[in-house]
């Protein structure tokens, strides 16, 4: 076979290997090993690349922003801000047709704000809603649904882990890029509400109905909820005003948020060790997916597919819009059967470079930011559908009750929603770009 055909051949094969349920950074690993072994015919390279790779990329400053982030969130649900944001939301929506789950989502909307992680928001917040939901007459289907969705928005509203490894797989800005994604992320929320809000019109016995709680009982829930707004201004507003870098922000995050934590009494020595622990094991599995895709990749680029695959797609006749819709399919479909994580160490090497090749009319220096928050939005779809969305699971294993295809139904209006903000982003860019070429 030639080089190029070898390169072609190692995508069924990585396939093959996480479908066989092996660490998707091992798999990486192991086919870009194996297929430079069989370029090469030695592992002389490889070995090589090794000496210098993993303490290349690790020694990075911009890397520990990960486990900082990660850590954030941690502490923030040790602290208990994940039921205050609840509480705050419940009292002031509540009372609303569909309020409840409107809550959810704008609970879901604050602690994304200091987590970044869309797993650890539906975990962390299933835990607290679910109950409630339940309680005030919400079906199985709109509670569970409602809650994968809105787990959805930790990997959007910047902070973001996800957005991290894009800009550092695509050297793009890192707070540029969470300037860009402030306005789709705010989009997604509302969005969200106004799903709900159909959604109960139209199906009136989905819901129940809660009392309208006192002006005292919402200024008390917004004076409990003020020090995670607190953090959450200091973080990502000293981010956008250029106050400190996004990795001093993160620690500044990370320290406030523990700081609560401790003063509410949530932060006990041995829950500080477990939250260092897990952060620990967080943070290595997702350098040793970077060490498997740089392997993978760098095995990709000595066969020549990337390059070649930018000069086909250059080459087609075709309006590059067409490219782009069938790219964001791609990833609805990868969305389907793959973590976003490991979609986004995969495929932004590969895809990012076609796509930068190709005429939209953005300026160079923006294409960037806006192809990186469509495809962390589609990525985020990917998140809530079957049969592999793990946000499906995470929640539906909270409520035992609910079969999992009830929670796949009371996903699916969620799902048209992201679609219809996916066409508006990419019919009006401005909305992605406007705000970062006003701070900047």
């Amino acid at each position: 076979m030639s080089r190029f055909e070898i390169g072609l051949w190692s995508f069924p094969v990585l396939l093959l290997l996480i479908f066989l349920r092996i660490p998707i950074g091992v798999a990486m690993f192991t086919v870009g090993f194996g297929g430079a072994y069989l370029l090469n015919g030695n592992t002389v390279m490889v070995m090589s690349q090794l000496k210098h790779l993993v303490y290349g990329e690790f020694s990075s400053y911009s890397f520990s922003i990960i486990p900082l982030f990660l850590l954030m969130g941690h502490f923030a649900t040790l602290g208990g801000m994940s039921a205050a944001l609840f509480k705050a939301s419940e009292t002031w929506l509540g009372h609303r047709k569909g309020g409840v789950a409107m809550a959810a989502i704008g609970a879901c909307a604050g602690f994304g704000a200091i987590c970044g992680s869309s797993l650890a928001t539906a975990a962390t917040m299933g835990k607290v809603a679910l109950p409630e939901l339940r309680k005030y007459g919400y079906t199985g289907r709109l509670a569970t649904g409602a809650l994968a969705a809105g787990g959805t928005l930790g990997i959007l509203i910047p902070p973001s882990v996800i957005l991290v490894v894009y800009a550092m797989l695509a050297e793009e800005n890192i707070a540029k890029l969470f300037v860009a994604a402030f306005v789709p992320g705010i989009l997604a929320a509302l969005g969200y509400v106004i799903c709900i809000a159909i959604y109960v019109r139209v199906r009136p016995h989905s819901s129940g109905v809660r009392d309208k709680a006192s002006l005292s009982e919402r200024l008390r829930a917004f004076w409990d909820v003020a020090p995670v707004l607190a953090i959450f201004t200091v973080v990502v507003g000293g981010i956008y005003l250029g106050v400190f870098t996004p990795t001093e922000a993160a620690a500044i995050g990370a320290a406030g948020t523990a700081l609560l934590a401790l003063s509410s009494g949530g932060l006990t020595w041995r829950k500080s060790v477990e939250a260092t622990l897990e952060t620990a094991g967080s943070t290595g599995m997702i350098f040793l997916i970077l060490i498997g895709a740089k392997v993978f990749n760098n095995f990709l680029a000595l066969s020549g597919v990337p390059q070649s695959a930018a000069a086909w797609a250059g080459g087609l006749d075709i309006s590059p819009w067409l490219i782009l819709a069938t790219v964001l399919l791609l990833y609805l479909a990868f969305g389907c059967i793959m973590d976003s994580l490991s979609m986004i160490f995969l495929t932004v090497p590969i895809i990012f470079p076609i796509m930068a090749a190709l005429d939209f009319g953005i300026a160079p220096a923006e294409f960037g930011l806006w192809f990186g928050i469509l495809v962390l939005i589609v990525v985020e779809v990917g998140l809530i559908t079957p049969p592999v969305g793990m946000n499906l699971f995470i929640i539906n294993a909270m409520a035992k009750d609910i079969p999992i295809s009830e929670t796949f139904k009371g996903t699916l209006p969620f799902v048209v929603t992201d679609l219809v903000r996916v066409v508006l982003l990419v019919a009006f860019p401005a909305l992605t770009l406007g705000l970062v070429r006003w701070v900047y």
